[in-house]
């Protein structure tokens, strides 16, 4: 099977396409790099032992992404290129409805015209909205507190609409909940431009001394410690998850979410304690006020993927964190 890979030298891309690659794929990639490299091409290949075609392309270069379909024959997509920070999306919405929702619209004329009926969606638990008490199961209400996560529900909407019109037509939404750590090897990570939007890229920069301290947003919780609980998952073992939705797409009935998460939630100092024993470096941190938009609790129910995509989550918060300090450690 021949497989485009929207954003394959992303931090969840990257990880995927070696996972796609050791399990027998071909691959196609396509990549901006705007938050990325195209030397993670070679570790990519390094670690799978297999070449694959990657081409630079940005999404809203409709002529440059059709050239990718011209040169190639493509059974399936697995889509990750997008913008995705919460934060800045609230500032920037305009740059983040145009590009998230443009590029995937400009994906699905392609894949209409070639005659592509499976793709994998990187979709995300902020699609579950404020109101929703953990653990969040695929058919809560949904609803969203930022443009970002309205570009997320808006495309799970128009591939629910294309296969309800097409009955051929076959996606998988995959919700993500919060993707850390890196791969065993430390030759691919997290490894974002500018100050980072996430939790564990903030703490290995305060570990290696880019920054001075974490910020904590909020203490004030009804959390055990007050700080947001997050369910964090390795994210090798979301890799794993894509290829099992890729695997099973033939029997999956329209389009069918799935959550992608440990089922288990972790704190910020959870977090925080987990990656000081795992690196043996103390970890400074101030707590401010809360972010707006953040809800206290927030992990899953993972039933449905374990059921339906015989997946679950193998690796622990200690292995998270070792596997991101052994990256940070090679790549600093």
């Amino acid at each position: 099977m021949n497989v485009l890979i929207t954003g394959e030298t992303g931090y969840i891309g990257s990880h995927t396409t070696v996972e796609l690659l050791k399990n027998g794929y071909s691959v196609v990639g396509m990549d901006n790099y705007s938050n990325s490299s195209p030397d993670v091409i070679g570790k990519i290949e390094a670690l799978s032992g297999k070449k694959f075609k990657a081409y630079e392309c940005d999404m809203l270069d409709f002529g440059g992404f059709e050239k990718i379909f011209k040169e190639n024959s493509i059974d399936a997509v697995i889509h990750f290129a997008g913008l995705k920070a919460v934060g800045e999306s609230v500032t920037k919405p305009l740059e983040y409805y145009n590009n998230n929702l443009t590029g995937t619209l400009n994906l699905l004329r392609l894949m209409k015209k070639y005659g592509v009926k499976r793709i994998v969606f990187s979709s995300s638990a902020t699609v579950y909205g404020m109101n929703n008490k953990a653990p969040f199961t695929e058919d809560m209400p949904l609803s969203t507190t930022n443009p970002y996560g309205s570009t997320k529900l808006m495309i799970e909407q128009m591939l629910k609409d294309i296969c309800a019109a097409d009955k051929d037509f076959k996606a998988a939404l995959l919700r993500y909940f919060n993707p850390i750590g890196a791969h065993p090897d430390g030759l691919i990570g997290e490894n974002p431009n500018g100050i980072p939007n996430n939790l564990m890229p903030y703490i290995t920069k305060v570990a290696v001394g880019k920054l001075p301290f974490l910020r904590v947003f909020g203490d004030d919780y009804p959390t055990p410690d007050g700080t947001g609980v997050r369910d964090y998952i390795h994210v090798c073992d979301l890799a794993s998850g894509h290829v099992k939705a890729l695997e099973k797409l033939g029997s999956i009935d329209g389009a069918r979410a799935f959550n992608l998460g440990t089922g288990r939630g972790s704190s910020v100092l959870d977090v925080v304690k987990a990656f000081e024993q795992a690196s043996g470096v103390k970890i400074p941190y101030k707590i401010i006020e809360r972010r707006p938009g953040d809800i206290a609790t927030c992990y899953a129910d993972c039933s449905r993927a374990k059921n339906e995509l015989d997946w679950e989550a193998k690796y622990t918060l200690a292995d998270m964190c070792r596997d991101s300090w052994n990256y940070i450690k090679k790549n600093p």
